[in-house]
């Protein structure tokens, strides 16, 4: 195939924009709707064996039961001068691998922002029976609104006794691969968790928690510790998300959670409460978000000093206190720390119109 071919008298080959161990990725053309699309051929020196293209259909057929918005979409298929070829949208941007490459690592927020939504791409197709079996970041599309879709399910297997590979057969990324797929034993949805916990460990910390150049390695340093919490190598990742990470990466594959709890439990550590780190020899505080109706709940220094405020307000006008007139803070040691605690105040307050 050259660029320039037209796929099923439809699809205008442009440039090849990706490369993996069993086809090639091209951006191409619909030239009935206008519109750009990725079309993915079996590799040449594949083609030409009758279960490799077999196998290869049927990632068409797995995939094309997905319709979610954080999956990319299978639009058709077909084959010609003996190559076969599937039809996905084009999603337009980088990947997460490439932006952790560019980065280093993220803010603990937004990973759990684009761990949620992954989360939620491989919940969806573990419901419709369906295992990806090769999370990583490069699989793992930004869209141009900070989106991310899971892509390339050219190693999957369903559910229903469909089996893509022979047994023993490890496919995947070695440093993301889950303990039973190292040992050569059947993937399930749990394996898929297994790799989306290596993702949330490295995109925390800006390394996996083990690192190994073969499966061999890769399994003597499993066997030899236990990945260090990503809060011990990175400030400021939340309780419960160390914690989330660590018992995705349970070598056990029962005792993982599964890819839907790791999307709530991400998405309520996304929309927690804003904490503000204090110094050692101050407590931290933490400005609750409260339930529509309700008013702020401030622990710590704010609070203590809001209220040493009202109370001179108080004494000062003969015990009466302005009604709903939000509390100025009094000065705090540490002062920047104090005042960075008041801006957050001040934001909610302003928020929730008080």
């Amino acid at each position: 195939m050259t660029t320039a071919t037209l796929l099923g008298g439809r699809y205008r080959l442009e440039n090849v924009i990706g490369r993996g161990g069993m086809a090639l990725v091209y951006l191409a053309r619909d030239t009935e709707l206008g519109s750009p699309v990725a079309v993915k051929i079996l590799a040449d020196n594949l083609a030409a064996d009758p279960e490799l293209r077999r196998r290869f259909l049927r990632e068409a057929q797995l995939a094309g039961r997905l319709s979610h918005p954080n999956v990319v979409r299978v639009l058709g298929r077909g084959e010609q001068a003996g190559r076969p070829y599937i039809v996905l949208e084009h999603v337009a941007g980088r990947s997460v691998g490439e932006e952790l490459a560019r980065v280093g690592r993220l803010p603990p927020e937004r990973v759990c922002e684009l761990g949620a939504q992954a989360a939620a791409g491989l919940a969806a197709a573990h419901e419709q029976g369906l295992v990806h079996r090769d999370v990583k970041p490069h699989n793992l599309l930004l869209t141009a609104h900070d989106g991310v879709k899971v892509a390339d399910f050219g190693i999957a297997r369903a559910s229903d006794g469909t089996q893509l590979t022979q047994v023993g057969t490890i496919l995947g990324t070695t440093a993301y691969l889950a303990p039973e797929q190292a040992a050569g034993r059947e993937a399930a949805a749990p394996a898929d968790v297994y790799g989306l916990g290596v993702v949330l460990y490295e995109l925390l910390t800006g390394r996996p928690p083990y690192e190994a150049s073969s499966v061999a390695e890769l399994v003597i340093a499993r066997g030899s510790r236990d990945p260090a919490p990503p809060s011990e190598l990175a400030p400021g990742i939340p309780p419960d998300v160390d914690s989330l990470v660590l018992r995705c990466l349970r070598p056990e594959p029962e005792l993982r959670p599964t890819a839907r709890d790791v999307e709530l439990t991400l998405r309520s550590e996304r929309d927690a409460p804003t904490r503000v780190a204090w110094p050692a020899s101050e407590r931290e505080t933490t400005i609750l978000r409260p339930s529509r109706g309700r008013r702020p709940v401030v622990v710590g220094g704010v609070v203590a000093a809001a209220a040493a405020t009202v109370l001179a307000v108080a004494l000062a006008s003969g015990g009466s206190t302005p009604a709903r007139t939000p509390p100025k803070v009094a000065s705090i040691p540490q002062a920047a720390t104090a005042a960075q605690a008041a801006r957050n105040l001040s934001r909610w307050l302003r928020r929730n119109g008080r």
